[in-house]
């Protein structure tokens, strides 16, 4: 068995990983880089509108035999670990004719996204429902996935077995998410399969020194905010991100607050919630749908508003949010300072931005930061990572006790030396056997 990281070795994001025996081939993971080799952001917006060969002039497209091209033969499948761009980014520009494996969830998520953010599409057809704890033979592989808790809903770990050999993805996890059983039940699991490679993530393995808050301990930490707001508490995160989402709706019922969803909120809460403690905002009086200007539009432009017509009874309008803000938590996007509040916030509005920092950075935050000042409130910072912290990398490698353990995720691979003697540092491109 070969293993072949085609990117991912030395940055954070984009991961494009093959695995191959002599007669089979599989692809782990089709992500779009988020930085470039300054490690600067990429403009995502414009990457999803690239061509594939724009793609491949500037160096976005991975060249693997089969994937992007109409080379033969092609991969016998793709496996997404989750639905964050940085893993499924590519697949629109993949051939049509290979298998994609995910959960359910993974699809759920890509639907949203797909619907309202922009993000990718896994088409019905090419799915293939791959269950945690469920074997799937794939060509000569056997493949195992594994619910593992990162900051998005359906992500999956797999154990990949062909030729005698056994390798451990991870994907990416963390241990300090809302199913702290998650990742038990996988180091159970695999931790006597005697697995001769772990390709392990890394985001957090250069910040020995950090260690941020579970997700509970966040949850107190929103309570708090929001019972000390004297005003209107607005709230930024990811929909898809459901422990963000559980620990805000819980929190804004706590503090006997409504919590106003946006329609992509909403449209993420009625997916999940035959599976999870959300309710269906249709079905709860602790929940209201609120209607971006902007998608109000697009749906009437698209005569798309049956899709939406059971979010009907749930929905509120600004001017009752204005009327009484202390009753509410609202979702919030930049977007909407301009075309839904007017430019302006309500006395003593707050916003609670709970997403990787460096969003802040970019010109669309700077005006909601100048708001907020005028209207006597402020943004508060309220985070914890989704990925995987130093002593749990460390506590999850010393558990599987791969034979030999390759980074990926991650700018610092060396940084894994530190713990790690049976370390394998690869380059994008170069292919390992798995011995």
């Amino acid at each position: 068995m070969k293993l072949t990281i085609h990117r991912g070795t030395h940055e954070i994001g984009g991961n494009c990983i093959e695995i191959a025996t002599q007669k089979s081939r599989i692809i782990l993971d089709v992500g779009t880089p988020l930085f470039n080799e300054d490690r600067e952001p990429h403009d995502t917006t414009a990457l999803r509108r690239g061509s594939s060969e724009e793609l491949r002039n500037i160096g976005i497209l991975p060249r693997v035999p089969g994937l992007f091209d109409d080379a033969e033969p092609r991969p016998d499948a793709i496996l997404l670990s989750h639905a964050h761009e940085d893993h499924t980014g590519l697949l629109r520009h993949s051939q049509a004719g290979i298998p994609v494996y995910a959960s359910v969830g993974t699809s759920k998520m890509m639907l949203a996204g797909s619907m309202f953010a922009g993000q990718p599409h896994l088409p019905q057809n090419r799915h293939r429902e791959i269950q945690s704890g469920q074997t799937t033979e794939i060509g000569d592989f056997r493949v195992t996935a594994f619910s593992v808790d990162h900051s998005i809903y359906g992500a999956q770990a797999f154990l990949i077995e062909a030729e005698g050999k056994t390798i451990l993805y991870s994907g990416d996890l963390r241990m300090h998410g809302r199913k702290p059983g998650m990742h038990e039940s996988l180091i159970e699991a695999v931790k006597n399969r005697n697995i001769d490679l772990l390709l392990m993530e890394g985001t957090h393995i250069s910040h020995n020194n950090y260690r941020g808050q579970n997700e509970y301990e966040l949850e107190d930490e929103i309570v708090n905010h929001i019972q000390s707001a004297p005003g209107l508490m607005l709230a930024s995160f990811s929909p898809q991100h459901v422990d963000r989402l559980v620990g805000f709706f819980r929190a804004s019922k706590k503090t006997n607050r409504i919590f106003v969803a946006d329609a992509y909120t909403a449209f993420v809460m009625h997916l999940i919630a035959s599976e999870t403690s959300i309710p269906r905002p249709e079905c709860s009086e602790h929940v209201k749908v609120f209607f971006p200007r902007f998608l109000e539009e697009k749906i009437q432009r698209k005569g798309q508003e049956k899709h939406f017509s059971f979010m009907v009874p749930a929905k509120v309008g600004l001017t009752e949010i204005r009327s009484n803000p202390s009753k509410y938590v609202m979702i919030f996007r930049p977007s909407m300072l301009d075309s839904d509040f007017g430019g302006t916030f309500s006395e003593d509005t707050r916003c609670i931005y709970s997403r990787w920092r460096g969003y802040l950075d970019r010109p669309d935050w700077q005006p909601v930061k100048v708001a907020l000042d005028e209207a006597n409130g402020k943004l508060i910072e309220s985070h914890t990572s989704g990925h995987i912290f130093y002593d749990d990398i460390v506590d999850f490698i010393g558990q599987i006790n791969a034979k030999t353990v390759v980074p990926i995720h991650t700018f610092e691979p060396d940084k894994f030396a530190e713990f790690s003697p049976n370390l394998r540092i690869l380059t994008d491109g170069e292919t390992l056997v798995v011995s």
